[in-house]
């Protein structure tokens, strides 16, 4: 047993003499037995790269030349010298200059000298600011291309600037000139109403892309019988004028430019030219309304306010009958229709718009009134124009005040601002027609002993009429808080009827 370990051992042993015997062979040998080498993986792109950054123009910096790399070496020598050190001339390293960055805007300290008095500081004179004016001592800014789609929200200022709100900052730029107002009736028709006949007439115009209205309220168009009065019919003249060389009688009779009433057996092409029929001395001027939109109080029938109620009103009293006489002329009392025009305008909430307007109602439910809250939403306590209104009024020969013998309009409303607005515009205004509202009426009447015309009292059956309220009247503390801010805050002219 002894001697089967030592030989196992001597085994061993003799093995690792000869491992050690492999090793310091290969050690002490002059060449070594294996010549196989690994080539750089990248040894094969260092000429590719520097091929590329000297074929990639001059724009070499001072960089590379610090590293030893030499454009020009890559070029063939033309003297045989490989070596570019040993080339006369070439020694770019000894010729190399600095380049220094010099700011081209001044030091402080110069730019203050001989601007600041002796102990006058930088901050005590009033600098001279100008948006507009360049800057010499900087290089142009790049102009960067908005997308429409990045404005979220525009404010058009009303005399000569444009605001515009983006995302991220504000742009204020000046508006160009707008060209003249220009409105043309694009379609005309026969509406009935409780009050009447009426004709409906819609205007576009180059100012805004809104369809703003007219209610035409002149049925002696549609009779055959105009009796002794000869009448000036109030009919548009952008519709009743050549449109195209092409159109035919059918084309001016779709859009509205007929006269008389239409049937299956009666189509007549109204006339391509105004009618000269002067207007008789002892017809009062038409009556005539600029109503503003109203969506809450015509269509809903919001109490907050009385525009549904006005707008119904309006129509009934310009349809009311005229009596003429008697007079020298007509010894006889002459009944006619009456006769006018609602000029009907897309200026929702005052001008602020559908969606202020909603949001106006919960200020208002805050305790504010309708001024306030227009104010606090950033708009003024009235945002409408009236160039649209007076426009189409030109348009359908109300009001012009061209002539001696002009024939003026009547004004219902309340409101001094919109008459005097309308005379700015060129219409000649020879009366205002005040608009008491119905609920007031019914409280005047009450305190007289004597019932209200035409107006139905509060709890009796509803009157159908041109609005959700029709003939009936509003009634509300909204109401009476809304009257009571358009006489004491706006102007209008009204008596103040409040109940203590």
């Amino acid at each position: 047993m002894p001697a089967r370990i030592l030989q196992h051992t001597h085994v061993h042993r003799d093995f690792d003499k000869s491992s050690d015997d492999v090793l310091l062979d290969l050690l002490t040998a002059p060449t070594p037995p294996n010549k196989a080498t690994f080539v750089r993986r990248d040894a094969a792109l260092d000429p590719l790269l520097i091929a590329v950054a000297a074929a990639s123009g001059p724009h070499v910096t001072r960089n590379h030349y610090h590293h030893d790399f030499f454009p020009t070496a890559l070029l063939p020598p033309s003297d045989g010298l490989k070596d570019l050190s040993k080339r006369p001339g070439e020694d770019l390293k000894a010729d190399r200059r600095r380049l220094a960055y010099v700011s081209r805007q001044a030091p402080r300290r110069q730019r203050l000298q001989g601007l600041l008095h002796e102990g006058e500081k930088e901050n005590d004179r009033l600098r001279e600011t100008d948006s507009l004016k360049s800057v010499d001592n900087l290089p142009p800014i790049p102009k960067k291309r908005r997308s429409f789609q990045s404005i979220s929200s525009h404010a058009f200022d009303a005399k000569n600037r444009i605001s515009l709100s983006t995302n991220n900052d504000t742009i204020s730029l000046l508006k160009s000139p707008r060209a003249p107002l220009e409105v043309k009736c694009m379609a005309r028709t026969r509406i009935p109403t409780p009050h009447g006949p009426v004709f409906l007439h819609l205007y576009h115009n180059n100012h805004d892309d809104k369809e703003h209205l007219a209610i035409v309220v002149d049925p002696v168009q549609l009779s055959e019988n105009s009796g002794s009065f000869r009448l000036p019919p109030i009919r548009s003249s952008s519709l009743d004028a050549v449109w195209s060389e092409n159109e035919t009688e059918m084309d001016r009779v779709v859009r509205g430019a007929y006269v008389g009433r239409l049937s299956p057996s009666s189509i007549h092409a109204g006339p391509t030219s105004a009618v000269d029929v002067s207007s008789n001395d002892a017809l009062p001027p038409p009556l005539i309304r600029i109503h503003s939109e109203c969506f809450t109080g015509e269509t809903v029938g919001s109490m907050r306010c009385d525009c549904g109620e006005q707008l119904d009103e309006a129509i009934r009293q310009i349809s009311q009958p005229i009596t003429i006489g008697p007079s020298t002329i007509h010894p006889v009392p002459v009944t006619i229709h009456g006769r006018g025009a609602v000029v009907y305008l897309r200026q929702e909430g005052r001008g602020i718009g559908l969606l202020s307007k909603i949001r106006a109602y919960n200020l208002q439910d805050l305790g504010h009134d309708t001024v306030t809250a227009n104010l606090l939403l950033g708009y003024k306590a009235d945002e409408r124009g009236y160039g649209i209104a007076a426009a189409i009024l030109h348009d359908l020969g109300l009001g012009s005040s061209t002539g001696s013998d002009s024939e003026g309009v009547r004004v219902l409303t309340n409101n001094p601002d919109k008459v005097e607005a309308l005379r700015k515009e060129g219409i000649k205004v020879v009366d205002r027609v005040a608009m008491i509202p119905r609920s007031w009426q019914q409280r005047a009447a009450q305190k007289d002993g004597n019932g209200p015309n035409g107006v139905v009292a509060q709890g009796q059956e509803k009157v159908i009429g041109a609005t959700l309220i029709g003939g009936n009247a509003v009634h509300g503390d909204d109401l009476d808080k809304y009257l009571k801010t358009k006489v004491l805050r706006m102007g209008h002219m009204l008596p103040l009827w409040m109940e203590e």
